[in-house]
């Protein structure tokens, strides 16, 4: 007979220490008696599209923008943690360690740790499941994905970034005159039509309602336009249900269509001002050799025959 055993140890601890006044392990009960917080957030992985850079390439929506969700999360604040270790003054840095085979690890800035970072151990009402971290993962809320390292186990506070694997090699992006953007922690404002898409077409002539999502790691949605005509011309999309911060958020628009080709799209901004851009907006800055980030307007051909295909414009 064959023993299995869990790959979680029984009494899973983490240990926060580095440049603290009391280097301190938690164990999942001693995390349970803080304060928590629900808060629910998108999660993203900064590829999310990253086939798109150059020409379409998926002809589907699970493809192109399906990297992505969006759930409650509950746990305790770093920052509460951060508290009781007591962080010294030259302790800008914390470097966070996954217990997983690769010891995943990221370098996040004692800003974001102290503002809304969480660690959390209950996804939607329930222990995380095993993979999404069990027992405790971090939780950065509107940053790359790869920042809310799973199956967390160390987090050691230092002066200065630690330049990990995973972010030299990885989730930089390199630039048109060879250099690369690092530390791009925020995931920009983006949105999508979610129907009609290539897994949704459109099946017979009549009234539709088109439908789609927007988020941004920098706040709240404050509107999102739709276009019909591969954005000559724009009209307002009504948001659906509530707004909150880092979270996805619903739009509509209703819409005769009688059979005619279509070019839609869809175009957000937050509340910070930042407009989600063309394609042609985003190369001119960050040209084409990237994987992450790539947040640019997204269009869905529709046929005659009510058939949807990935497509980009000029």
């Amino acid at each position: 007979m064959v023993e299995c055993r869990s790959l979680i140890p029984d009494e899973h601890r983490l240990i926060i220490h580095g440049m603290v006044d009391r280097p301190l392990i938690f164990t999942m009960d001693d995390l349970k008696r803080f304060p928590s917080v629900s808060e629910i957030r998108f999660l993203e992985c900064p590829a999310n599209g990253g086939m798109e850079w150059k020409a379409p390439q998926m002809e589907g929506l699970q493809f192109t923008h399906g990297m992505l969700s969006c759930c409650e999360w509950t746990g305790v604040r770093l920052s509460t943690l951060l508290a009781e270790v007591g962080v010294k003054p030259e302790g800008k840095w914390i470097l966070a360690e996954g217990a997983d085979g690769a010891a995943m690890t990221r370098s996040i800035p004692m800003d974001k740790a102290l503002d809304d970072a969480i660690v959390v151990y209950a996804q939607n009402g329930e222990a995380l499941r095993g993979e999404q971290g069990y027992p405790i993962r971090l939780m950065n809320p509107g940053w790359e994905g790869n920042t809310s390292i799973k199956w967390l186990r160390r987090l050691e506070v230092g002066d200065q970034p630690y330049y990990q694997r995973e972010e030299t090699s990885k989730y930089t992006d390199l630039l048109p005159d060879g250099r690369a953007r690092k530390f791009s922690f925020e995931q920009e404002c983006n949105s999508v039509i979610t129907s009609p898409c290539p897994e949704v077409p459109l099946k017979k002539k009549g009234w539709y309602e088109f439908e789609g999502i927007a988020w941004s790691g920098k706040g709240k949605i404050k509107g999102v336009d739709i276009s019909f005509d591969g954005g000559v011309t724009w009209r307002p999309a009504p948001i659906k249900g509530i707004v909150i911060e880092k979270c996805l958020t619903r739009f509509s628009y209703m819409y005769n269509w009688q059979g005619e080709p279509l070019l839609i799209q869809s175009r957000a901004w937050d509340e910070t001002g930042y407009v989600q851009p063309t394609f042609k907006q985003l190369r001119a800055i960050r040209g084409g050799n990237s994987i992450y980030h790539r947040n640019a307007i997204h269009t869905w051909k529709v046929h005659s025959d009510g058939s949807v295909q990935n497509a980009q414009l000029a």
